[in-house]
């Protein structure tokens, strides 16, 4: 074997890794490059139906990454939908992610009977890609007790839609939103957030109804 079938199995290689991703940005990435080591190789060895179909892929990888990264930070394509802290797909949601959401938030605890509590979905489309629950604290703040994301989707930051549209916690009185404390690889740097002790803190914009108080 000579450096250049090295080339071609590291190429295959990264094709089949690609596949085993979970996260959907990762896998275009990933299947992108093993698509241009592959046209590299075939081409260098004259394989042309293997170079054609590599480029085929390869487009079609260009066309769903274009797609994805020109539409990460999209109101219309993501939407935040309100649920009750008791609703059964809720229950449904956390349940069926508790092993995942354990990894990221070792200290989440969520008791849907307590006072002061309220819940949100991120979805695209009819699929959730992420949950973000809270509770009220005193003097006006929103403590953030989970804001977890599918694994699919863990390249983007779909949380940020909730935070984004600020009325949703200033509508309720909430003037500060604090994330949650000791979450595994936080985001919260890249919203607008400011760290503090081992959380992040957001301060929101006046309410109106603030204002003209």
């Amino acid at each position: 074997m000579n450096w250049w079938d090295l080339v071609g199995w590291a190429g295959s290689a990264v094709l089949v890794w690609s596949l085993l991703q979970s996260r959907i940005l990762r896998l275009r990435a990933l299947n992108l490059v093993g698509c241009v080591v592959l046209i590299g190789y075939n081409a260098a060895l004259e394989v042309w139906p293997m170079v054609g179909l590599n480029i085929v892929l390869a487009v079609i990888n260009i066309w769903y990454l274009r797609g994805m990264l020109a539409t990460r930070h999209d109101e219309q394509t993501y939407q935040v939908v309100e649920v009750g802290v008791g609703d059964q797909f809720l229950a449904h949601t956390l349940r069926i992610h508790a092993p995942d959401i354990a990894r990221f938030n070792p200290d989440f605890d969520w008791d849907p009977a307590a006072s002061d509590r309220s819940a949100f979905l991120v979805v695209t489309a009819d699929e959730v890609v992420g949950v973000v629950l809270s509770h009220a604290e005193a003097r006006g703040v929103a403590q953030i007790d989970l804001d977890y994301v599918t694994p699919k989707f863990r390249d983007f930051t779909p949380g940020e839609f909730v935070y984004r549209r600020s009325r949703l916690f200033t509508e309720r009185g909430f003037h500060r939103v604090v994330s949650p404390p000791g979450m595994i690889a936080p985001y919260y740097h890249r919203l607008g957030f400011r760290p503090q002790g081992d959380s992040y803190v957001l301060d929101l914009p006046a309410s109106p109804a603030t204002d003209s108080a």
